[in-house]
């Protein structure tokens, strides 16, 4: 619902106050996130500047040659993954390949999950604990084993 929203407003030009409106009039808010819905489809036009830059220099194409879908779709991934750090990279990036297959031109899927991956946050490689060695780090002359009790 919220991809076919920001595809009217896309195309129309239409006020996300005014898109809100309609679909409520044509459709069951009960069955959908009606908050996430209204938080989404009034912030990512008001972030849209923002939005478009962080993606942009992973395009491999212009951004004007882009296919409303896809746009729709990228603009979401990218206000999900750059505003919504609750939600899991992973989570945001199949649900934007899911709507592009499912909505998108033939082949858009690819597209979005390559440039949704490259602006997801990458986990970082954590940290032993304080005292534990890598399993794969080798011992330095002199250095006595860890002891096992952790004292």
């Amino acid at each position: 619902m919220l991809l076919q929203s920001l595809y009217q407003r896309e195309l129309a030009g239409t006020d996300p106050q005014d898109i809100e409106a309609q679909f409520a009039a044509r459709h069951d808010l009960e069955k959908v996130d009606a908050a996430y819905y209204r938080e989404l489809l009034h912030a990512i036009p008001a972030a849209l500047e923002r939005l478009d830059a962080a993606y942009h220099s992973f395009l491999d194409r212009r951004a004007a040659d882009l296919d409303p879908i896809s746009l729709s779709i990228l603009r979401i991934a990218a206000f999900e993954l750059l505003e919504k750090p609750e939600l899991p990279f992973k989570v945001v990036i199949n649900e934007a390949v899911r709507l592009a297959h499912k909505f998108g031109p033939e082949g858009s899927h690819r597209f979005v999950n390559a440039v949704a991956d490259k602006l997801a946050p990458k986990p970082h490689k954590k940290s032993p604990k304080p005292g534990v060695r890598d399993q794969g780090a080798q011992a330095a002359p002199g250095d006595s084993p860890p002891d096992p009790s952790g004292d």
